[in-house]
């Protein structure tokens, strides 16, 4: 009885550290993000589902500076001046706007990809990786929502820099979507209208509003 108590006791302790360290390192992370005016992003984008023998790869950009987002991503420009969302899609000449949906409570959107792990998770440090001579130290974050459409997601943060190196997230269905940063730079100067929605550039397009 003795010995289960002290294995009981050594367990919580063990998960106790691991959520402080977790929650220091997440800490140290997002302090980080928010100390910079602007960050610019080069990814690539992974969704793999092998019961339906999917795998997709793509490449994609981001801008962020504050709430606002410029992505680029499958041929489609989604533009956040911070109050309306804009997609443009060259190929369909079509514009669409919305006010934005970040209140969705699983989505990942481009104003949250570095900050979304603050409310909603329950934490706790995973494994560490060195890959290409990078520390990579996981950390696995759980939704406190039981009705949530997410299982896990495996934040992966450089040890040294304490920017996102990539994000693993597992959906309940056994989709799994993988976001991993090629480039991660930061205060680059941006054009004055790189938020905003240019109409007269636009003119030919089909304008779809959705509210």
């Amino acid at each position: 009885m003795k010995k289960l108590i002290v294995i009981l006791f050594i367990t919580l302790s063990f998960n106790a550290f691991s959520q402080n360290d977790a929650k220091a390192l997440l800490n140290e992370v997002s302090q980080k993000v928010k100390s910079y005016d602007n960050i610019s992003i080069d990814f690539k984008y992974t969704l793999e589902n092998l019961s339906e023998n999917i795998k997709q790869e793509t490449k994609g950009d981001v801008v962020l500076a504050g709430n606002k987002y410029r992505l680029n991503i499958l041929g489609v420009t989604r533009l956040f001046d911070g109050k309306t969302l804009y997609s443009i899609s060259t190929e369909d000449e079509e514009v669409t706007i919305s006010s934005n949906n970040e209140d969705e409570a699983d989505a990942i959107t481009p104003s949250k990809m570095l900050s979304f792990y603050e409310d909603g998770y329950t934490y706790k440090t995973d494994i560490q990786q060195n890959i290409n001579g990078r520390k990579i130290q996981y950390i696995k974050l759980t939704p406190i929502d039981s009705n949530s459409e997410i299982k896990n997601i495996l934040l992966g943060i450089d040890a040294n820099t304490k920017h996102i190196y990539n994000l693993i997230q597992i959906g309940k269905n056994g989709t799994k979507t993988t976001l991993t940063v090629n480039s991660f730079k930061t205060n680059t100067p941006l054009s004055k209208t790189l938020f905003t929605f240019e109409a007269d550039k636009y003119q030919d397009y089909y304008i779809n509003k959705l509210d």
